[in-house]
């Protein structure tokens, strides 16, 4: 063979190689967008979209017309499926009526309490996690995994008014950190790692150690999956989700950790950048008119993106600038970070904040942050973070340069590995339509 063309194969080799973590993951997501259209088909009205812009956005979100969950629409099997076990008792998931109601009306008892208190508890699960990283010297962490059993023990005590053992604590990490990683397609579900808690809430119920129970007619199992649905997943998720992108974006910021405004500031644009929440669907139980040529039929799947919304108005950029809100009025902003008050906003929308700011506040006192991998919304990389205590130096453009190239590789293997687990369990969930046949067995 002449040398020379064995030469230029290498060469073009070596730089299809070497650019394989700009080009593949982006051909990934496509690829991952046209198999789930094609296994679950393009159901849903975009909103805001051609048919409802973003003028109309919150005033539809919030019609009482657009309150069904589940039932009717395919993609609920792909939701209910990676939320098992219990999806059914998931309150975002339940339909509209006494159930729902008790249910909403339970997890409000739960969460109310005084903002101080908030502050209290989780400022102390700060300080228990923060006080195991070295003290004199600069560590690596990804902050999702650091996040994670600081909101274990903080919503374990929540519940059950208690300090949480280290055992419980790892059953909570364990679920949760499984249902997140299913979610972002990075691993398949692994039941077994979420009915261990399943087990030991069920314990709880059964021999009256549990202070919260939903009322008759609600049985011991679905108080359990309500418990694990609620407390032990979406806010254990939810709340190291946030944090990852709090702290990631105060990477890049000099915020001082003893102003509140300046932690509240970073915290809202954050949100407003990253929003936690991506694609709420609604289905239309009645007609929706949404101007003189738009009217939404019942049945209609409503598919409320929080992300394009939140790129509309005066806030519509992509710029990371927490100074913004010193003028900009929340109300005014189309800022919907725990959505909207008229249909199932988030019920942490009250403490959450507050709670964010206080582990906020107790990491930037203690550490200064470095990150140089990418940032993105999905964020399934858990958010690499170096963490120099104060007054140490940071680190160098050898360890920055460093974590950016190994980002990038991580980010192309693990491009790959969404796709065949994401594919996968779209297939699996299809399979086994948990929603669907759900509905079918209760129809009266």
């Amino acid at each position: 063979m002449n040398p020379l063309v064995t030469l230029a194969g290498v060469a073009v080799g070596g730089a299809v190689l070497w650019s394989l973590p700009r080009w593949l993951p982006p051909a990934v997501i496509r690829l991952r967008e046209w198999i789930f259209a094609r296994v679950n088909g393009e159901e849903g009205v975009p909103v805001p979209g051609p048919l409802v812009g973003a003028e109309d956005f919150e005033r539809v979100y919030a019609d009482p017309a657009a309150d069904g969950r589940s039932r009717g629409a395919g993609l609920s099997d792909l939701f209910w499926y990676w939320l098992a076990p219990g999806p059914q008792m998931h309150q975002e998931h339940l339909e509209p009526g006494d159930r729902y109601r008790t249910v909403a009306r339970t997890t409000r008892q739960v969460l109310a309490m005084p903002h101080q208190r908030s502050d209290e508890l989780a400022t102390a699960a700060a300080r228990r996690i923060l006080d195991a990283l070295p003290r004199h010297r600069t560590s690596f962490a990804r902050v999702r995994d650091l996040m994670m059993p600081l909101w274990a023990e903080v919503y374990y005590e929540v519940v059950f008014g208690e300090a949480c053992p280290r055992e419980v604590r790892d059953l909570i990490v364990g679920n949760a950190d499984d249902v997140v990683t299913a979610l972002k397609g990075t691993r398949p579900r692994r039941m077994w790692r979420r009915d261990r808690l399943t087990r030991y809430l069920r314990a709880r119920v059964d021999n009256g150690t549990c202070p919260v129970v939903l009322p008759d007619p609600f049985t011991a199992q679905e108080t359990t999956w309500y418990l694990q649905g609620a407390f032990f997943n979406t806010a254990i998720v939810q709340m190291s989700e946030a944090m990852a992108h709090i702290l990631l974006c105060a990477a890049g910021t000099t915020t001082d950790p003893d102003d509140d405004d300046a932690l509240d500031r970073l915290i809202d644009e954050t949100l407003r950048v990253h929003p936690l929440f991506g694609i709420a669907h609604r289905i239309t139980s009645a007609p929706i008119t949404v101007n003189e040529r738009v009217t939404l039929p019942a049945g209609s799947v409503l598919l409320f993106n929080y992300l394009a919304f939140q790129r509309t108005g005066p806030a519509a950029d992509d710029e990371f600038r927490p100074e913004r809100w010193l003028t900009l009025r929340r109300k005014e902003a189309h800022f919907i970070p725990y959505g909207i008050t008229a249909n199932r906003a988030c019920p942490a929308r009250g403490v959450a904040p507050v709670m964010l700011r206080a582990v906020t506040r107790e990491v930037l006192r203690r550490f200064a942050l470095t990150s140089t991998a990418a940032h993105t919304r999905s964020l399934p990389s858990r958010g690499p973070v170096y963490l120099t205590p104060a007054g140490r130096r940071e680190p160098g453009t050898l360890r920055r340069h460093g974590m950016r190239l190994r980002d990038r590789w991580e980010n192309a293997g693990r491009s790959v590995l969404q796709l065949v687990f994401g594919t996968w369990m779209v297939f699996d969930a299809r399979r086994k339509r948990l929603c669907a046949n759900h509905f079918e067995e209760v129809r009266p």
